[in-house]
């Protein structure tokens, strides 16, 4: 198997994802074999908490907005503080919701749709927002843990800075069963309101590592076994031909700059989607979720 996870060679101009929405970035995937040098960190970032600001400028708690989010984290037992609801709901689906709250001993707070509205990540709370507390995030180890010994997917995030994308990859991982998500604690997107609502409660089910070394957490999924695949619209290889199968690491750059060089230089093999139409590319949530289902497909007679 070694021998077809050989990397792409060459400098390459152009975004190192390929998958991002701007941005443009010379890059080297190495030479045929896994890079062991740690190389220099990236600067430290300034990380998003996924916290908002109240009305009266305090610093609010982390919640779950939308009725299919928060009927998931209530199903898992997810800690719950309180529950704010939309003053006036009549419905089926809010009674129902209000009876289950009750039953989980969950305080419910009435409030106006515009308090509702100033906790949304995107307008579309649906009536319904849950007060939780610091999101658990797991260790690179957990991760590794979950992995097992046989085949198993980690998705890489380099530096994606939207909570939705975020959210759009948790859920695809968690639907393909990868075993986990690592993204960088600084200058990157956190669990916040918006991961809540576009993962559908999956981040609840999915370890997410949140780590200060992206490139020593890769280091870490080499030597447990992983190959690392790194996406990028400037690979030879298409992802139909890529080495999919067993243990692989999946980086996907950020929306802007896509893969740093550092990053793309610990890559065993970079790999690229198909194109026949005008759009530029897929963004990456979009991306990664046609590589997570390819992983699936190579391996679902062994998984």
């Amino acid at each position: 198997m070694a021998d077809r996870r050989k990397a792409n060679k060459g400098e390459r101009g152009g975004r190192g994802s390929g998958f991002g929405d701007h941005g443009a970035q010379g890059s080297r995937a190495g030479e045929g074999k896994r890079t062991r040098s740690a190389g220099p960190a990236r600067a430290s970032r300034t990380g998003r908490s996924g916290a908002r600001e109240t009305h009266a400028g305090e610093r609010a708690a982390l919640y779950i907005e939308g009725r299919r989010a928060a009927a998931e984290a209530l199903r898992c037992g997810f800690p719950v503080k309180r529950a704010l609801v939309a003053e006036g709901e009549g419905d089926a689906g809010t009674r129902e919701y209000l009876q289950v709250l009750q039953a989980a001993g969950v305080p419910v707070e009435f409030v106006s749709r515009a308090r509702l509205d100033e906790i949304s990540s995107h307008g579309a709370h649906q009536g319904i927002a849950l007060e939780v507390g610091a999101f658990p995030y797991k260790t690179i180890e957990d991760v590794i843990s979950a992995s097992g010994a046989g085949p198993a997917l980690v998705v890489v995030l380099d530096h994606v800075t939207d909570e939705g994308n975020l959210g759009a990859i948790a859920r695809s991982a968690e639907v393909v069963g990868a075993s986990g998500v690592v993204v960088a604690n600084k200058r990157a997107a956190g669990v916040g309101v918006g991961t809540f609502k576009t993962s559908a409660g999956a981040v609840m089910h999915l370890p997410i590592a949140q780590v200060t070394n992206l490139a020593r957490a890769i280091d870490q999924l080499k030597e447990a076994g992983f190959w690392v695949i790194g996406a990028s619209e400037h690979a030879e290889d298409i992802v139909w031909d890529a080495p999919l199968d067993g243990r692989i690491a999946l980086v996907m750059g950020s929306e802007g700059s896509g893969i740093s060089r550092l990053l793309l230089e610990k890559c065993d093999v970079l790999a690229k989607l198909p194109q026949r139409g005008q759009t530029e590319s897929l963004n990456v949530a979009q991306a990664a979720t046609v590589f997570c289902y390819e992983w699936l497909r190579r391996n679902q007679g062994v998984l």
